[in-house]
């Protein structure tokens, strides 16, 4: 039940849990909650995009992971550097000092160990839905990250170059 702070004798009232952003990370705080009990701690949410990034897109460079997965380019060069010394991807110098960047075999592995845990994450998340709601729950959560990408810290750029994000709203 929305409530409107005009009419509410307090001029500072405002209901928490109708503040999108508040729900927002109460859903952020669930989801990775329940990533680290399905999928376990070998590895944490966003090394596990970059590793599904680098498995599907191999040799990206640093950069442009960084806009594939909506990542700063410092924070994506540390997670490439850690992932790099466990032994999972490979940094290759190219020319203009950009690192193209592969999984090795223990990366594949971890990947493989990673992705049943992730599909299990998916369905506890959704359970709670029906199949209609689960389908209009997704796409409003891609069309929210699609429309409010610009605003991002880290703005997604599918491709290295575009604006367009998630492409299906």
């Amino acid at each position: 039940m929305p409530v409107d702070a005009a009419s509410s004798a307090d001029p500072l009232a405002i209901e928490l849990y109708e503040q999108p952003g508040h729900l927002l990370r109460r859903a952020q705080q669930i989801a990775v909650s329940v990533f680290y009990e399905e999928v376990g701690r070998e590895v944490t949410p966003i090394q596990y995009a970059v590793l599904r990034m680098l498995q599907e897109k191999p040799g990206l460079d640093q950069v442009t992971l960084a806009q594939e997965v909506a990542l700063d380019t410092s924070t994506a060069a540390e997670m490439a550097a850690r992932l790099e010394n466990k032994g999972w991807i490979t940094r290759e110098v190219l020319p203009r000092r950009q690192r193209r960047l592969l999984l090795t075999a223990e990366g594949e592995a971890v990947l493989a160990r990673t992705v049943p845990g992730v599909r299990r994450m998916q369905q506890v998340l959704l359970s709670k839905l029906d199949a209609d709601e689960q389908q209009e729950f997704m796409r409003l959560l891609r069309k929210f990250v699609l429309l409010g990408n610009e605003q991002s810290r880290a703005p997604m750029r599918p491709g290295g170059a575009s604006a367009e994000g998630p492409s299906e709203v």
